[in-house]
C-alpha cells in the first residue's frame, strides 16, 4: 500500500510549506525583509513497466509504460528579492536602497555581511553601525562637533559643523550587488552571507549602473503580501487536509482486507 507513504510525504511537504509562510508572515513588519517561496519536486518512479520496454518478441515496445510515483518532497525554498515599500522615518541614519545593492556590513570575525535593512546609527566613536554596532563597509565616522548628517542619492555623505559654513564630505557609502541575490545564505538580523551560489560581489556607487540609489531618512519596508499569504496558507491547509484524506483512505482499505474471512 504505497499511498501510505505518499500521502505520508504529502503532509510533511505542506508542514514545512506553512513553516515558509508563517516565518514570511511573522517578518510582514521587518525591515529589508524578503519573503520566501516553496518549490515542491516528485520524488523518484518505481517502474512496473519501463516505457520502451519490449512487449514481444516481434520488437513490438511499449508506448508508455507504468510508472508510479512515490510521492513528494521539497526542492528548495528561494528568496524572492523584488523591492518592498519605502516608509519614510525623518530618522537622518534611516537609508533606504532603490534598486539593486545591498548595504555591506563588517562583522565581529572580519567577514562581511550584507543587508537591505538601513537602519543605521551611530556608536560612542562616532562609527555607522547598525543596531547590533556592527560596522557599515567602508566605515564612515561622524564628528563629535556634527550638527547634521546629509545623505545624498549616491551615497555621499556630508556633515555640517559647529563654526563651518560649508558642509564635509565625510565619505562614501559603497553597496554590492550579487548575480544570484537568492543564492546568499540568511544568519538572522536582516543579514545575509555570501556562498557559491550567490557568486561574488560587485560593489560600486549608489546611482552607477546596475546599483540603486540611497534614500536618506527613510526604511525598506518587507515585501510580504499579506493576502497572498494568507492564500498561499489557506491552500497549504487544504492540500494537507487532502494528503491526510489519502492516509484515512488506505487505513479504510487496509482494515477492510483485514477484516475478510
Amino acid at each position: 500500500m504505497r499511498s501510505l507513504d505518499i500521502g505520508a510525504t504529502g503532509m510533511l511537504a505542506q508542514q514545512m510549506n506553512v513553516d515558509i509562510i508563517s516565518n514570511n508572515i511573522a517578518n510582514m513588519t521587518t525591515s529589508g525583509f524578503k519573503r520566501q517561496r516553496i518549490d515542491f519536486k516528485d520524488m523518484v518512479y518505481q517502474n512496473i513497466d519501463r516505457p520502451g520496454a519490449q512487449s514481444s518478441d516481434i520488437g513490438t515496445t511499449l508506448p508508455s509504460g507504468l510508472q508510479i510515483g512515490l510521492g513528494v518532497q521539497v526542492g528548495a525554498a528561494y528568496r524572492i528579492h523584488e523591492q518592498g515599500a519605502v516608509q519614510i522615518t525623518e530618522n537622518p541614519l534611516d537609508m533606504a536602497v532603490t534598486g539593486d545593492g545591498f548595504f555591506q556590513i563588517q562583522m565581529p570575525n572580519g567577514d562581511t555581511a550584507y543587508t537591505r535593512s538601513g537602519v543605521f546609527q551611530i556608536n560612542e566613536n562616532g562609527e555607522i553601525v547598525t543596531t547590533k554596532g556592527f560596522l557599515m563597509e567602508p566605515n564612515l565616522v561622524v564628528p563629535e562637533d556634527a550638527i547634521s548628517v546629509e545623505i545624498n542619492q549616491n551615497g555621499e555623505v556630508f556633515v555640517e559643523q559647529s563654526g563651518q559654513a560649508n558642509l564635509s564630505n565625510i565619505g562614501q557609502i559603497e553597496l554590492a550587488t550579487f548575480v544570484n541575490p537568492a543564492g546568499l545564505e540568511a544568519i538572522g538580523d536582516n543579514l545575509f552571507m555570501e556562498t557559491e551560489g550567490s557568486g561574488t560581489p560587485t560593489t560600486g556607487t549608489p546611482g552607477d549602473t546596475n546599483f540603486g540609489t540611497v534614500r536618506q531618512g527613510s526604511v525598506e519596508q518587507s515585501n510580504v503580501n499579506v493576502v497572498e499569504e494568507i492564500t498561499s496558507l489557506i491552500t497549504a491547509q487544504r492540500a494537507y487536509e487532502m494528503n491526510s484524506t489519502v492516509i484515512r483512505t488506505s487505513d479504510e482499505m487496509l482494515q477492510s482486507v483485514a477484516q475478510l474471512r
